[in-house]
């Protein structure tokens, strides 16, 4: 099945199921690929897709998928969107690759402005474009110890921020992630998460018995957590955490590489909360799938870098600068609001599978289109990921024991609707084991 005929399809909503799920083309597959590729990639379940449009996911079957994934929070404009799509080929015709590092393909300056542009933070601003979230982490983590000259960094409990050695020490989200790689980056210390109540921690805890703050260079957070159970802090936790900043000359670090382009019904998830971050991190969502990262910072803390002191020689790369200027473009021309709306039905939707199976759904958060379940057992949770597949509709675990739902932004009342359907019925069936 082309492209244009999964489009083309009408009067049905997904999921449209044509095998059993994973189908025999599936499994197969799945056996080559285990026979080559790297066993640390964690794999949820044998779902192989083959192409997408909008909010729909074919698999290699042709099973046709309702998807809360987006690729783990990327697609922000859905599959295959016509004008991203359009963008990439017309950059690809013109130019595929020249490295910003070394010379100044247009479009990169482009880029940079376009995100400046939306960027939550007051003044004059500059920008470092990467390939992936892991190295704007590591980039602002260099960053902020050069321009403070300070060595310690705190992050959060429960936080993700990658997998490469920097992000990887910065990351709290699972132990697994650290073990046998000791040892981790010096000087990384880990701070309880979300509450007000939480911040006296640093006081009582990291400035009085662990590093003094004249030597914290910088703290990063996730405005909303994303790997660690789509945790919405409250609001006093983020304008709290300015505050102790600002109080001790601490630059704060805003990793908005899942919850940011819009995800939570604003541009970056920190505009919640009314505070602006010295340095902000985005990467997933920015270019619709294309590997585009960037580090937008304070002009006055960029600037600390001097010549060579960081680079990529594939970041900003035209193509992906070409779909993530229009990804900018399409989130301001109104993807943003129909992010709240189907936020809100969501929710809605969360609540009321809450409210039939209050023994097996504990909680249920979000925000936008960041949404999640939290299940009674990480068993359970587990077990709703692969209900949910076999019947049509993809999901993804989070924190300990929840399950998030990150459709693209796209997604359509109906599509929306019926995804919810499915989900309330693989509840139904872990309740009834």
């Amino acid at each position: 099945m082309t492209q244009a005929k999964l489009a083309d399809i009408t009067g049905e909503v997904a999921p449209r199921l044509r095998t059993e799920v994973p189908g025999p083309k599936a499994r197969a597959h799945v056996e080559f690929d285990h026979s080559l590729s790297s066993p640390s990639l964690p794999r949820a379940y044998p779902f192989v897709p083959v192409r997408g449009r909008g909010a729909e996911v074919e698999d290699i079957d042709g099973n046709i998928f309702v998807d809360f994934c987006a690729g783990i929070a990327v697609n922000s404009t859905g599959h295959s969107h016509p004008a991203v799509i359009g963008a990439i080929k017309d950059q690809a015709d013109e130019l595929v690759h020249y490295s910003a590092s070394d010379f100044y393909p247009p479009i990169y300056a482009q880029m940079c402005e376009a995100i400046a542009k939306t960027a939550p933070i007051g003044g004059a601003v500059r920008v470092y474009l990467g390939n992936s979230g892991a190295e704007v982490v590591e980039a602002s983590l260099k960053l902020a110890r050069v321009h403070t000259g300070r060595h310690a960094v705190v992050s959060f409990l429960g936080g993700f921020h990658g997998r490469t050695m920097g992000a990887v020490t910065l990351t709290a989200s699972k132990a697994q992630y650290h073990a046998g790689l000791a040892p981790l980056v010096n000087g990384i210390h880990h701070a309880p998460y979300g509450h007000e109540a939480d911040l006296a921690w640093f006081d009582e805890v990291l400035f009085d018995k662990i590093v003094p703050a004249e030597e914290v260079a910088a703290v990063i957070v996730e405005p909303v957590q994303g790997e660690g159970g789509y945790i919405v802090p409250e609001p006093g936790f983020i304008t709290g955490l300015r505050e102790l900043c600002d109080r001790h000359g601490i630059l704060l670090i805003a990793d908005e590489i899942q919850s940011g382009a819009g995800r939570t019904g604003r541009m970056w998830a920190i505009e919640h909360f009314g505070v602006e971050p010295d340095i902000l991190l985005s990467a997933k969502g920015i270019a619709s799938g294309m590997p585009l990262a960037a580090m937008v910072a304070r002009a006055d803390i960029l600037e600390s870098w001097s010549k060579g002191a960081h680079g990529s020689t594939y970041g900003g790369n035209p193509v992906a600068c070409a779909a993530a200027i229009t990804t900018i473009e399409l989130l301001r021309d109104g993807i943003m609001g129909n992010a709240v709306a189907r936020g809100e039905q969501g929710l809605a939707a969360l609540r009321g599978i809450a409210a039939v199976h209050p023994d097996v759904v504990v909680d249920t958060r979000g925000i936008g289109l960041m949404l999640a379940l939290e299940l009674a057992t990480p068993e359970q949770a587990e077990a709703l990921e692969h209900e949910a597949f076999t019947r049509g509709l993809l999901v993804l675990g989070c924190g300990h024991k929840s399950v998030r739902l990150s459709p693209p932004l796209v997604i359509d009342e109906a599509t929306m609707a019926s995804g919810l359907d499915v989900l309330a019925h693989a509840v139904e069936v872990i309740a009834a084991r």
